[in-house]
């Protein structure tokens, strides 16, 4: 990001907190033996997806911090006509960012809940980083419903 000082441009980056909470079911071992309960579920699906988030880099993002202290937690939820139990496992990630728009394979996740802005303070965005950003996020868009319906087409 690109801040104007007087006739200095000087590069800032975008500092934001973004929560995660993974989706676990109880899964049922083999032969009697070997079973998950569905907090181990969601723990072991949270621990995987954060170790792809440290080892596989996005463009443009930075992980500063990675939070597994958020306690996992139950809830019901309805799904077509049955009451489930599922599991939750949180995470919170610090991210650097160059560009606003670098973040948001991160929140089209189905796992996304939050996001904190921590600096700058305040942001202008000019016309043409709000095209850029406005046209990746109907870029992004489109290949998740593409996604979709080859999913449910199938």
């Amino acid at each position: 990001m690109k801040i104007r000082i007087g006739d200095e441009l000087l590069t800032e980056y975008i500092r934001v907190r973004i929560r995660l909470d993974f989706r676990g079911e109880k899964r049922n071992g083999q032969f009697f033996f070997g079973g998950k309960t569905k907090e181990q579920v969601a723990e072991l699906i949270r621990d995987r997806q954060v170790a792809m988030l440290r080892n596989v880099p996005l463009q443009g993002v930075v992980l500063e911090e990675v939070d597994l202290s958020l306690e996992v937690y139950t809830v019901d939820e309805l799904t077509g006509r049955r009451l489930r139990d599922v599991a939750y496992a949180p995470v919170s990630l610090t991210l650097r960012l160059e560009n606003i728009e670098d973040v948001l394979p991160l929140l089209l996740k189905p796992e996304f809940r939050k996001i904190e802005v921590l600096s700058p303070e305040s942001i202008t965005v000019c016309r043409i980083d709000l095209e850029r950003t406005l046209f990746r996020l109907n870029q992004a868009f489109s290949e998740e419903r593409k996604l979709m319906e080859q999913k449910f087409c199938t």
